[in-house]
């Protein structure tokens, strides 16, 4: 199989790819290997689009359970036995363009000391005529453990997040159906929204809207329950303390 290999300490997986069958190449590969984080992981599906994922974690840097060993998870793969994953989409679209993500989108307020102020509507109604605060965050089933869960302390198994970072009105954070879409006109900003750790960014500026809505496309991942072990998670925070 000829495959890509993203990330960093590439030299710590490279040597073992012939064993498992596998040829580095920078053209026609059938499969990315990440060797990192969630980091590499993000990148490479924002850089490759259409092209299946197997993440591996960087054990110099982020310890793995013994089941989740690099040896391991490779010949799992190479048998056929881990489970591809589809990770849906969401998109960010204005006047600036296009942004998509498999973990959220964020519409911040550009100036830190300044709040933002915005209106939201839900599939065509308003939802709130008026909130102040740092932004608004949209997220996907698999992005709900990251900001999502940071500001509403809770995470959710199906549909799209819509949590409100730091506003000064009583907003209720809102898990809506996978079809809903939401606009967000900024009244006083200007705001910026960025996606999942791209560097890119819409910028948008007053009277301006962007809308967000999930997009049919997925990220199609191999292994990914282990990838987001508990326990190899445990070791981690461990090694932090």
């Amino acid at each position: 199989m000829n495959i890509k290999l993203l990330g960093k300490n590439l030299e710590d997986i490279r040597s073992l790819l012939p064993e498992y069958g596998m040829t580095e190449c920078d053209n026609g590969f059938e499969l990315i290997i990440t060797h990192g984080g969630d980091g590499a992981l993000l990148g490479a599906e924002r850089d490759y689009p259409n092209v299946p994922k197997l993440p591996l974690r960087d054990a110099a840097t982020a310890p793995t359970c013994c089941d989740h060993e690099i040896d391991k998870v490779l010949s799992a793969f190479c048998a056929g036995k881990l489970e591809k994953t589809f990770l849906p989409k969401l998109c960010a679209e204005s006047s600036a363009g296009k942004l998509y993500a498999i973990n959220d989108l964020f519409l911040h307020n550009t100036d830190r000391v300044s709040a933002l102020r915005y209106r939201v509507m839900i599939d065509g109604k308003v939802y709130a005529a008026e909130v102040m605060g740092d932004g608004a965050c949209m997220s996907t089933v698999h992005g709900s453990t990251a900001y999502y869960r940071s500001i509403t302390h809770s995470i959710f198994r199906t549909g799209i997040g819509l949590a409100f970072s730091n506003s000064t009105e009583a907003v209720d954070h809102l898990v809506l159906a996978c079809n809903s879409v939401v606009e967000i006109s900024v009244i006083r900003g200007p705001g910026m929204v960025v996606a999942d750790n791209s560097p890119e960014q819409l910028h948008i500026g007053v009277g301006e809207t962007v809308k967000f809505s999930m997009v049919d496309d997925y990220a199609e991942i191999y292994g990914l329950e282990g990838f987001m072990c508990p326990e190899c998670r445990k070791l981690r925070h461990r090694q932090l303390f």
